[in-house]
């Protein structure tokens, strides 16, 4: 008999040593049975399944010398697996070579019966109740067998989960243990998989604090109890490979707490999820075949600093509300080319339960929304875009996390994921969590994480988000709310050496992708390489570009004055070109800057609506000459009015003709595709974008007219002569100092143009310099300059 008292616990919940008087199997068993036993689990250990049942005869009678023990599970193995906190379920569960024969032990709870059954045996096991059924049968080898399990009279044949070694390997658990799996995604989570002839789905999950783990889903009821997942030691991983399981079937982890509480947990790396506000996990195989070879094989041919670089950022769900991923694969293509974009940034796309942020509050890093569709039609979508030429850019989140109690909130009972200083971990603007850097399997989680959505979706480019509140510990915090690095500072160390990994692992893993970091404040060294540190110290953090959140905030203060007062304003729009080639900018007018009582572009612009559509206009041409690569958000490339909004999307009947002012929207419109024509056929404009020797300034300081020149030039030095004239006059003969080497110069684009909604005042012929000096140079020309209008001259 085995006493059904539980073995004594300590304050960690491990099983304390029993003492010598206490009945143990020792006492239960002959020092030779041991041994045999031990020899025995040793080769268990050692070799495959296979080999064990093709190298014994499976009916042959054990030795006489062997005294037979009862099968039944023991009562403290019985009483952890019932409460859901056995790190070995087994070791317990399963085929077991003991003395006496072969031990089956079956959990399967609220069943009648259960039979083992083989080639050569069929043998009933004894109902041990709760479930438990077990039995001796007199083998010396484990054969290849399954389960005849009865429910209410009818029986199912099926696979024992508890027949399988671990599916994880030593390398997986050393890379993970050690935080640099760069693939774990092929590690962790829910693959369908064939072990030893059988299919099922191995289910694996990082959680180092539980008691125990089970698996949870459709497949059982919802009723984890007899799907107790093993401990594979010190990493921290659970796993078990369950047969029979495969595609499309939901699931969860039912983990049981340090303080021996449960809590049910989607997968942190699922790869598909419901459709929210459902919550559950779906098992996933993708079956997509990539027809973006030719893209892919020339992404990486020039560098994205040195080349065109225009971006059309759009939100897939409201940008033509009620698409699925794959309708949007016949629409966002064509709009984009017509276009003239270079690439689309995509608001966040993986899983998030509340649609109200847009995406960026994230709850299922691994999982494209499942609001559009499935993860294959999500790279359906990528792949009609490169076909098309397009490149995909994706805003990456991985600053903070919500505190949904079935994701990643203290995942396992205990602060996880994020920070175990509550301090550190609420980040006080956005009421979510923030990621434990220092961790390095969080690092880990999040590194891999953006390798995945590069290689797995063949993303070109993550704009990753709210970088400034990952880099400052005291980032919206006053006095006493946080607590200065190990060197007296306000820098959060963790965090800059996890973008620094993250920037390294994608740049040597994916070749062509770019990294982007919005980041909002004067951090030394965003784009600089990470081997090289710069005046603070720090090495650079390795991004690709920046998003100008300066340019951005300046020159549209200095657009949303009234012309009158804008000369004392100037510097606002000058400004930008004292750091412009401290980094690798984007210049962006993002969604950001069209909600929230923002307004959209056309609406920050003063004066009547001619001339709000006029400014809107001539900054869209001084933004495209400016130094830097662009962005802009759906819905301002016609000039929409009113703000965004994740519920409608943009106002496209603006474009239609039977709306009456049709010609205003229209005219932006063709601007901008316009804009982004002669934008990629003039390399002047991005071949030297990080390079001082590609601009010059004509005249910065022309206050009193509203004026600003500059030149751009290719590497070759060939110039292109940009002019923004922000009154609302007329102005004849304005004379401009040019390089004495061109003989002629030609108008190929001016915002004021009919064609756009402007009064089409401009220069149809080329202007011939004169030998009269300005700004500085011997040669210039005479303008008349059109009102509120941005006017591009190139040599004719």
């Amino acid at each position: 008999m085995t006493s059904k008292k539980p073995a004594a616990r300590n304050k960690s919940g491990k099983t304390k040593p029993e003492k010598k008087t206490r009945e143990t199997r020792e006492s239960r068993e002959t020092k030779e049975t041991k041994e045999t036993k031990e020899t025995t689990e040793a080769q268990e250990t050692r070799e495959p399944t296979e080999t064990r049942e093709a190298r014994v005869p499976p009916q042959s009678a054990p030795p006489e010398r062997e005294v037979a023990v009862s099968p039944a599970v023991h009562a403290a193995d019985r009483e952890r697996l019932l409460h859901g906190t056995h790190h070995d379920p087994h070791s317990v569960l399963g085929a077991h070579p003991v003395p006496g024969g072969v031990a089956f032990r079956a959990f399967r709870p609220r069943a009648d019966a259960v039979t083992v059954v083989s080639a050569d045996v069929r043998a009933e096991l004894h109902d041990d109740g709760d479930g438990f059924f077990s039995g001796l049968l007199p083998l010396t080898g484990i054969p290849a067998y399954r389960l005849l399990v009865t429910y209410d009279g009818t029986a199912h044949e099926t696979e024992d989960a508890y027949r399988f070694l671990p599916t994880l390997g030593d390398l997986d658990l050393h890379l993970i243990g050690e935080g640099r799996h760069e693939e774990l995604w092929r590690a962790l989570g829910a693959h369908v998989t064939t072990r030893q002839g059988v299919t099922g789905t191995r289910f694996a999950v990082w959680a180092p604090n539980a008691r125990g783990v089970r698996v949870t889903g459709g497949f059982n009821f919802w009723d984890g109890t007899g799907f107790p997942m093993r401990s594979l030691g010190a990493t921290g991983v659970w796993e078990l490979f369950v047969p029979g399981i495969g595609e499309g079937e939901l699931y969860k982890f039912e983990i049981t707490r340090p303080d021996g509480s449960r809590t049910l947990r989607a997968d942190p790396l699922a790869r598909r999820t419901e459709v929210p506000p459902a919550t559950s996990s779906i098992v996933h195989v993708s079956r997509h075949e990539w027809g973006d070879a030719e893209w892919l094989a020339r992404r990486a041919d020039t560098p994205v600093h040195a080349a065109p670089f225009s971006v059309y950022e759009v939100h897939l769900p409201s940008w033509r509300p009620g698409l699925t991923y794959r309708q949007l694969a016949e629409q966002l293509p064509a709009y984009v080319s017509e276009m003239g974009f270079t690439h689309v940034e995509l608001m966040p796309v993986a899983e998030h339960p509340f649609g109200g942020s847009w995406g960026y509050q994230v709850t299922g890093f691994y999982a494209p929304t499942a609001r559009l569709g499935t993860p294959d039609d999500f790279k359906y979508l990528v792949d009609r875009l490169h076909q098309a030429g397009i490149g995909v850019l994706m805003d990456w989140v991985p600053a903070h996390f919500p505190r949904d109690a079935w994701a990643l909130a203290e995942f396992d009972g205990r602060p996880l994921y994020e920070h175990h200083d509550p301090l550190r971990a609420a980040h006080p603007d956005w009421g979510t969590l923030e990621f434990d850097f220092g961790r390095r399997e969080v690092r880990n989680f999040l590194v891999a994480n953006a390798v995945y959505w590069c290689e797995e979706f063949h993303i070109d480019g993550l704009r990753v988000d709210a970088v400034a509140s990952m880099l400052y510990l005291d980032y919206s915090r006053e006095p006493g709310q946080w607590t200065p690095n190990e060197h007296g500072g306000r820098e959060n160390l963790d965090a800059v050496a996890f973008l620094q990994e993250m920037n390294a692992t994608v740049y040597r893993r994916c070749p062509g992708v770019v990294t982007i970091a919005e980041e909002s404040t004067a951090w030394d060294g965003v784009t600089r390489p990470t081997h090289l540190r710069g005046p603070s110290g720090f090495g650079g953090l390795g991004f690709g570009l920046k998003w100008n959140m300066g340019w951005m905030h300046d020159s549209l203060q200095y657009m949303s004055h009234d012309p009158v007062h804008r000369r004392y304003h100037h510097g606002e729009m000058t400004f930008s070109m004292v750091y412009a080639y401290s980094e690798n900018y984007v210049l962006p007018i993002s969604h950001d800057e069209v909600v929230h009582g923002k307004r959209s572009l056309v609406s920050k612009m003063p004066g009547d609506w001619w001339q709000q559509r006029a400014n809107h206009r001539a900054y869209l041409g001084f933004m495209w000459a400016h130094p830097g690569k662009q962005l802009l958000f759906m819905g301002q490339e016609f000039a929409q009015g009113a703000e965004w909004s994740e519920a409608h999307g943009p106002d496209w009947w603006l474009l239609d003709p039977a709306y009456g002012a049709e010609a205003d929207h229209r005219g932006v419109r063709d601007l901008v595709r316009d804009l982004n024509a002669l934008y990629g056929a003039t390399p002047a404009l991005w071949q030297l974008d990080t390079d001082p020797a590609g601009f010059e300034w004509i005249t910065g300081d022309a206050a009193d007219d509203n004026v600003f020149a500059f030149l751009r030039r290719d590497a070759d030095g060939t110039p292109l002569l940009a002019v923004s004239h922000l009154a609302p006059v007329v102005r004849h003969d304005y004379r401009i100092g040019v390089p004495e080497e061109v003989p002629a110069w030609a108008e190929v684009l001016n915002t004021d143009a009919a064609r756009y909604g402007g009064g089409d005042v401009g220069h149809p012929e080329p202007v011939k310099p004169e030998p009269q000096g300005a700004h500085g140079r011997p040669a210039s020309i005479r303008l008349t300059l059109p009102p509120l209008a941005t006017v591009w001259l190139r040599p004719a």
